[in-house]
């Protein structure tokens, strides 16, 4: 039995991911995009960047420039007259400033006539950047604000003021251009001044909110950082034209209908999950627990993304601790928990996610591994590793956000 779930739990994950790749998305947005008589310049940004740049140059048959900025080993080849990047996530690095420098610099001197295709995705806040303040200090605060727990919405309240391109400062620096930006959603109910930080959109959030931020998380920041927080964003841009395309619904809906496929009744409990990465795992535990003795196969799903606050320096992310957090609970059922990143990388890992099931626990004992020590040094990954609970897709190429399936049997 524990084969067969690991099978499916497989099998849903493909499928899932699969219906979430950007390619169609990217190519059924263009065609409303409607481009002067001037040149079209490519910017794409994120960690699906590369697949919706490839896929918009195919549909187009050609651009006059461009640039692909996207994570580590997320570049699967060349595309003609595109000049691809990799850099750090989720810590900018100067592979992530000067990529940007080149996409700014491919953007000056536009006519009104001409185009900039934007193609922006989740992970664009690191990849995409334009620091005002030393590179080493926007580090050391993204640092900060991902230890403490700080949710993506309030990170990129801060960022946007410390950057050069977040908050619709991008979309100022290709006037006169004319912008059409196409957005891959990462964040739950799909802002699109927080996706990436709205490097092309008008910002929401205002300075009070960044410095009620700062001061919520005790951030340690120089004058001139706590400085730009005052420092408000462009609020209104009048040539730019924006498409949402893919977000976590569309992923828990494949889930579900996949599920479906495999014999399981799924349940969808929500598509913006928003809690600690263990919070969630105990939750998707205790409904196994309820639904233990099940006669007919259930699947509950959840989409959305966790946070991790970290306590110790180990290696995982919130995925593999979702996943970890629920092993103890659901010790001895025959039902699994396992959770992933849909665009295949969980925290600083090669792994996308975690899986445990009613025999993990036993695994982990057997080898001398407690749980709790693990979460407590947020070393999720070589636990699970341990037992064979790592699950590995490799990069995808899309990026909405992460799914969390608990399947019960009964």
């Amino acid at each position: 039995m524990k084969q067969m779930l690991r099978k499916d739990a497989d099998q849903i994950i493909a499928a899932s991911i699969k219906a979430v790749l950007p390619d169609e998305a990217v190519c059924r947005a263009l065609r409303s995009f409607c481009p002067g008589a001037g040149k079209t310049i490519l910017i794409a940004a994120g960690k699906a960047a590369w697949q919706m740049a490839n896929a918009a140059v195919k549909m187009l048959g050609h651009v006059d420039g461009g640039v692909v900025v996207t994570k580590y080993n997320h570049v699967k080849g060349e595309i003609p007259g595109v000049i691809c990047c990799e850099a750090g996530h989720p810590v900018p690095d100067e592979n992530s400033f000067a990529a940007t420098q080149k996409a700014i610099e491919l953007v000056q001197g536009l006519t009104p006539d001409d185009n900039v295709l934007f193609l922006l995705s989740g992970g664009g806040s690191a990849l995409f950047e334009k620091p005002l303040i030393p590179g080493e200090e926007l580090q050391d605060i993204t640092t900060q604000l991902l230890a403490s727990g700080a949710d993506i919405v309030e990170m990129n309240t801060i960022r946007k003021r410390l950057s050069g391109v977040k908050g619709g400062r991008f979309a100022k620096l290709c006037a006169p251009a004319q912008v059409f930006s196409i957005v891959l959603s990462d964040i739950l109910g799909d802002p699109l001044d927080m996706i990436a930080s709205g490097p092309a959109v008008p910002d929401a959030s205002t300075c009070a909110q960044a410095l009620a931020i700062a001061e919520k998380y005790k951030l340690n920041l120089s004058t001139s950082a706590w400085q730009l927080l005052g420092n408000e964003t462009p609020k209104q841009l009048d040539h730019v034209t924006t498409q949402i395309t893919g977000s976590v619904r569309e992923l828990c809906t494949a889930a579900e209908v996949e599920c479906r496929a495999l014999g399981y009744e799924p349940i969808i409990l929500t598509d913006q999950l928003c809690c600690e990465a263990r919070e969630a795992g105990s939750f998707l535990a205790s409904i196994v627990r309820t639904y233990a003795h099940t006669k007919k196969p259930l699947a509950f799903l959840a989409g959305g993304e966790t946070v991790v606050h970290l306590t110790g320096k180990g290696l995982g992310g919130r995925n593999q601790e979702l996943a970890l957090a629920a092993a103890l609970e659901i010790a001895g059922l025959n039902a699994c928990v396992f959770s992933v990143g849909s665009d295949g990388t969980d925290g600083p890992t090669d792994a996308a996610g975690g899986y445990v099931d009613g025999d993990t626990m036993d695994e982990l004992k057997n080898k001398g591994i407690e749980v709790f020590d693990v979460l407590q040094n947020n070393d999720a990954y070589h636990a699970l590793q341990a037992v064979n609970g790592l699950i590995v897709t490799g990069p995808t190429g899309t990026n909405v956000n992460d799914i969390a399936v608990a399947l019960v049997c009964g």
